[in-house]
């Protein structure tokens, strides 16, 4: 019947209609605001009316709408689909074109400040929580679940057995993402994550002096990554404890906004159903998201959270002492100057 009636031109089909809708029906559906959403579709539109062999392709609006229903959902529900028009088949290649569209925008709203002002006014703002010094973001992984690979690649399963990307991302005061690697598999410890890094590599070119990143101690301490003390004995060592877990909570909190507001992530509907590549670059989507939803006002507290992140066991951490000595200087100075 489409052949006949439109022929094979690229006709559009609008299926739904923003302005037919509420406002509270979009936050309920899609979990983001009208105006967001029509800033989606003006930032995506072109990548997502590429020409297409099919007889009537699907609106940008359409598709933005049927991806942020599965970001926030985590599920290719029935109702989502009748909601906006499309079948669960089409749900998933508006899928696959929104996170391709956003993922080629990653860098545009996923970086790492480089210029000297902006470097030390994320210094004075983490000064300004717990009084930690030189501190220009907090660093940790989050494991995501996926399906298992066509191949058991034994790579992906994590220390729970389950299969996993370990996704290492650094965060700023306000909960922006400022690095996100999502492409490590599940078996990888978080320190050997950050040592295969991007971001290491980054740091370890000395680009950033006189400053460093706040990891928790699944981390090896680094002249640029500041780590706690496993057994604090003094005063000043306790206090440079307290200051640097109320510093790392940041990330902590973003993690759990992240889970919240994208419920893909969080496991509660089930793994990802893809293959790591693509799982990855979910992922990646979402967050690009996230740090885009910050620019436009979208608070990162004001999201509901769920219970506290789970820490690995204490014993697993043991074993990431300082090994080395000019990072351990660093630190001890820090502590003495400082606290």
């Amino acid at each position: 019947c489409d052949l006949l009636l439109y022929g094979r031109g690229h006709r559009t089909l609008d299926r739904f209609k923003l302005d037919d809708v509420t406002d509270e029906y979009l936050m309920s559906m899609y979990g983001f605001p009208r105006q967001f959403i029509y800033y989606l579709v003006e930032l995506l539109g072109a990548s997502l009316s590429r020409p297409t062999q099919r007889s009537r392709a699907i609106s940008p609006e359409t598709q933005i709408l049927a991806a942020l229903g599965f970001y926030t959902s985590g599920s290719f529900q029935t109702r989502m689909g009748d909601a906006i028009g499309i079948s669960q088949a089409s749900m998933s290649r508006c899928v696959a074109n929104v996170t391709e569209a956003l993922v080629e925008r990653a860098t545009q709203f996923i970086r790492f400040p480089s210029d000297e002002t902006s470097v030390q006014a994320l210094k004075d703002e983490f000064y300004g929580l717990a009084g930690m010094p030189g501190v220009i973001g907090v660093v940790d992984c989050i494991h995501v679940a996926i399906k298992a690979p066509n191949a058991e690649d034994l790579s992906y399963v994590n220390r729970k057995g389950l299969h996993s990307l370990n996704c290492l991302m650094v965060c700023d005061i306000r909960g922006a993402l400022m690095t996100v690697e999502t492409n490590w598999p599940g078996s990888l410890q978080d320190y050997a994550v950050l040592q295969q890094s991007s971001l290491s590599s980054h740091f370890e070119a000395g680009i950033h002096k006189d400053s460093w990143l706040l990891g928790d101690s699944s981390f090896s301490l680094r002249t640029w990554l500041m780590t706690p003390l496993h057994i604090p004995e003094t005063p000043a060592e306790y206090r440079y404890n307290m200051a640097h877990s109320a510093t790392h909570s940041v990330i902590e909190k973003t993690f759990r906004t992240l889970c919240s507001r994208f419920r893909c992530l969080d496991g509660s509907k089930g793994a990802l159903q893809y293959s790591p590549e693509k799982s990855s670059h979910i992922i990646l989507a979402c967050c690009v998201l996230h740090n885009i939803s910050l620019e436009h006002g979208m608070d990162v507290w004001s999201s509901p959270m769920t219970g506290p992140m789970e820490q690995p066991p204490e014993e697993e951490y043991e074993h990431m002492e300082s090994l080395d000595l000019e990072a351990d200087r660093i630190r001890q100075e820090l502590m003495l100057t400082h606290f």
